[in-house]
């Protein structure tokens, strides 16, 4: 008699991240895990630790420090890393001002969030990485959802959307020459809701500015913005306490959050199954440069 096992939604994604993992592992020779502490990347690196489980992780995380970023989400970011016991590179935005590799924003609209894709092409190549994981969504941004799971990457670290590889029945092709690189997205299939269920299932610990809590706001563009060190305020801006969360975890500069009273896992799963806007639709001003804005940034070499 023959005993047949279904899998839940989670677990047939969980699963299928697992293999991913391991097929990067067996065919790369020096990957490495994209982490910003925000929920996507600690998500997946959950989902590593149980794809390599018992045994430590075979690659290091791998975080682009903008120098503006959230105080929490730092924090947590090294405990992270303790926690897991795994080795954390930091590609410095700031070094790459101070040598002039890049030119920072002047104004009080300035971000350096663009300034990250040079930062991330100087750490694979310096590191010599030829995998590097990435924490995006198809569901997150249409950009994305042009994303395959391994996304490759020219010798100029350059995404071109009409030269992706087929994965006809999850069959991945990681084939590249010395100096190109391949994105692999794990969490591709996965939605927001879906990460936060996972959340919810594995009592994933995440930075606690994920959860409700009274914080200095102010209002720019239609987004409503923390009010830090980071920030300059325009005239007319006048910052206010307000009840937030963050939905996604950015430069703190262009990183917005939302109104909200959801202060336990359970709660934000209840709150983002109503939601009708992505968490980068509602809360990413350097989405709003233009309508292909995240296109473009993604063909520079952005994730």
């Amino acid at each position: 008699m023959t005993t047949t096992y279904e899998l839940s939604h989670l677990r047939a994604l969980e699963a299928e991240a697992v293999h991913i993992f391991r097929e990067v592992a067996a065919t790369f020779e020096r990957p490495a895990l994209l982490f910003s502490g925000g929920k996507d990347s600690v998500v997946m690196l959950h989902v590593a630790g149980k794809a390599f489980w018992p045994a430590a992780l075979p690659f290091p995380v791998l975080h682009v420090d903008t120098g503006h970023n959230f105080d929490e989400v730092i924090e947590f970011r090294d405990r992270a890393v303790r926690r897991h016991g795994v080795r954390l590179v930091i590609g410095s935005v700031q070094d790459d001002i101070d040598a002039g590799r890049v030119v920072e924003e002047a104004g009080p609209r300035a971000s350096r969030n663009r300034l990250q894709t040079a930062t991330l092409l100087r750490s694979i190549q310096r590191h010599r990485f030829d995998a590097v994981f990435g924490g995006a969504r198809r569901d997150e941004e249409k950009a994305r959802a042009k994303e395959r799971v391994f996304s490759f990457g020219d010798e100029f670290g350059q995404w071109d959307p009409r030269n992706q590889r087929p994965e006809l029945w999850n069959l991945y092709n990681g084939r590249h020459r010395a100096g190109e690189h391949i994105r692999v997205f794990p969490l591709s299939n996965w939605t927001e809701l879906d990460i936060w269920q996972y959340i919810v299932d594995e009592e994933i610990e995440l930075p606690a500015i994920y959860y409700a809590h009274r914080r200095n706001v102010f209002q720019r563009d239609g987004m409503l913005l923390a009010h830090t060190r980071h920030v300059t305020l325009l005239e007319g801006e006048i910052p206010y306490q307000a009840t937030v969360r963050f939905r996604t975890v950015g430069d703190a500069t262009c990183t917005g959050c939302v109104e909200s009273s959801a202060a336990t896992p359970e709660a934000v799963v209840a709150e983002v199954a109503v939601t009708r806007v992505t968490e980068r639709g509602a809360t990413r001003a350097d989405d709003r440069i233009s309508e292909a804005g995240m296109e473009d940034r993604k063909k520079d070499g952005y994730f």
